[in-house]
C-alpha cells in the first residue's frame, strides 16, 4: 500500500522559535506557526479560522530558524506529519500531531523582526542579495543576442 505524508504552510509565529541541543549535539528548534483561512457563511458574513500548529526543525534548519525568525514573522514550511502518543501523569493517553521541517523559506520583508535573506533551511543557504537578480533602470538596453537561429519553428 502506497503512502505519501507531505504538508506545506504559510503563516505567522505564534511565538519565539526554542532551541535545545542534545546530549550529542544536535540542534532542536521548537516553534508554532498559525496559519489563517478567510471564508464567507451562507449568510454572506466573512469569517476567519485559525489553526496552531507546532513544528519541530533540526540540525542546521533548527540553528537558522531559531537565529532569524521570531514572533510573528512569516514563514512557509515544508515537512511532514508526525504524531506524538504519551501518557499523562494521571494515566491518561494523549496524543498531539506535529510537523516535522524538513525545507523552509522566510517570506515577508525584512522590517518584521530584522534578520537575513537566507532563502532555505538547507545549511549553506545563499544569501537574498547575491542570489536576486540586479535591479532593473529605466532606459537600460539588453545584452545583443548572439547565434539565434531566425528559423526557429516557435
Amino acid at each position: 500500500m502506497a503512502s505519501f505524508n507531505k504538508v506545506i504552510l504559510m503563516g505567522n509565529l505564534t511565538r519565539d522559535p526554542e532551541l535545545r541541543m542534545t546530549p550529542g549535539g544536535m540542534a532542536i528548534c521548537k516553534l508554532g506557526i498559525a496559519v489563517n483561512r478567510v471564508f464567507t457563511t451562507k449568510e454572506g458574513e466573512k469569517r476567519e479560522e485559525v489553526t496552531f500548529i507546532d513544528c519541530d526543525a533540526f540540525g542546521r534548519q533548527a540553528e537558522t530558524l531559531s537565529k532569524y525568525m521570531s514572533k510573528g514573522r512569516s514563514l512557509l514550511i515544508e515537512g511532514r506529519l508526525r504524531l506524538d502518543q504519551w501518557e499523562s501523569k494521571e494515566g491518561e493517553k494523549r496524543s498531539k500531531i506535529s510537523v516535522v521541517v524538513e525545507n523552509f523559506q522566510f517570506t515577508g520583508d525584512r522590517g518584521e523582526g530584522g534578520g537575513s535573506g537566507e532563502s532555505s533551511g538547507s545549511a549553506g543557504g545563499s544569501n537574498y542579495e547575491s542570489s536576486a537578480p540586479p535591479p532593473r533602470t529605466t532606459g537600460q538596453q539588453r545584452p545583443p543576442e548572439q547565434d539565434i537561429d531566425e528559423d526557429v519553428p516557435f
